[in-house]
């Protein structure tokens, strides 16, 4: 599964980690979040995430 960046702060989305204290469980791919999910950072939502290349 891919990583997304955060375009305004750089937080990264690992979906192997996901991010537990917004209800996003280990394992969810970055296409499986809900779409009102919004940065834990900054708080912009997912349409200014970017894919992280390998």
């Amino acid at each position: 599964m891919n990583k997304y960046e955060c375009e305004p702060c750089g937080y990264i989305f690992d979906p192997a980690i996901g991010d537990p204290e917004s209800g996003i469980a280990p394992g969810t791919a970055f296409e499986g979040i809900p779409d009102d999910w919004i940065c834990p950072i900054c708080s912009v939502d997912k349409s200014m995430f970017v894919k992280v290349e390998d």
